[in-house]
């Protein structure tokens, strides 16, 4: 099994390299600087732990638009898919949903255990330009129309535990791309609140899941509608890193617990108080002083 996988990891290198010369410029191919040199250590010596699974992006100049394909490869691609997803700010979700479709019904039809990430790429430009024409078209037709309400979207995430600082740092750069406030409460429980524009907040619910962080569930969603801008209903200025006084065993498993009285005060403090009870089943009280 082993071999198997250091031959499926070999093929990932050669087509990274493919690849790169492909896209040149900085910000057309990005990837996690440590990446690469994690799968060739694990050649070297196939002794230890698998690396992480090569993870990148690729930025794509379709007509007057940008589109990225996202890629997360499995150990043992190609000889199973790849999970893709491109995605626009151009695209509307539904859009953006029929764009992935018909990607994922191409991909299936090739032919297995060949490389395909850039049979991926040129599908993608050859068939996201209808798309992005359609939504130009559509966003010019509702500019004239009255305008109408937006919503603040609020989610309330709950999880067994947040400690690696790879999956932290997750959490911050995609909170910040997608123009999400809230916070990050690291230990255990991890919680996590996002804030801003549905679209986005749900964008941000599939990406930190993917591929498959278990003992993970959102609590709790909350939907306002404003006629103004939403920044106006929102709870956090920013997003915020919350690591309160924590208590327990801090041995190698690092497995401590948050000081949930401190985070109680948190939520009061932001009209939030009453979310206490739906992320953990009791109702929080403050301890005289």
């Amino acid at each position: 099994m082993a071999a198997t996988v250091k031959e499926c990891l070999e093929l990932q290198l050669l087509e990274v390299e493919m690849l790169l010369s492909m896209f040149p410029k900085r910000g057309e191919f990005s990837l996690d600087a440590d990446a690469v040199p994690s799968i060739q250590r694990y050649l070297r010596n196939s002794d230890g732990a698998l690396p992480p699974q090569l993870e990148y992006r690729i930025a794509l100049d379709v007509g007057e638009a940008k589109v990225e394909l996202q890629v997360l490869l499995p150990h043992m691609y190609p000889r199973v898919a790849p999970q893709l997803f491109a995605r626009s700010d151009a695209l509307h979700r539904q859009q953006q949903l029929q764009l992935n479709t018909g990607l994922e019904s191409h991909i299936s039809s090739l032919d297995s255990g060949d490389l395909c990430v850039c049979e991926a790429v040129q599908w993608v430009k050859d068939n996201s330009l209808p798309f992005l024409e359609n939504s130009k078209a559509s966003s010019e037709c509702a500019s004239k129309e009255v305008r109408v309400k937006e919503t603040l979207h609020r989610m309330w995430i709950y999880s067994h535990h947040i400690y690696r600082q790879e999956l932290r740092k997750k959490i911050f750069d995609c909170a910040k791309k997608l123009n999400l406030t809230g916070f990050c409460l690291t230990g255990k429980p991890g919680i996590i609140c996002v804030e801003g524009l549905q679209e986005n907040c749900e964008e941000f619910w599939r990406v930190i899941r993917y591929p498959n962080w278990k003992h993970i569930s959102c609590k709790h969603v909350e939907n306002i509608e404003t006629e103004g801008s939403i920044d106006n209903l929102r709870l956090f200025h920013s997003f915020e890193d919350l690591q309160f006084q924590a208590h327990g065993d801090y041995g190698l498993r690092n497995d401590y617990h948050m000081d949930l009285g401190q985070f109680l005060e948190f939520l009061k403090q932001h009209q939030s108080g009453h979310i206490f009870q739906i992320l953990f089943g009791v109702e929080g009280k403050l301890s005289d002083n």
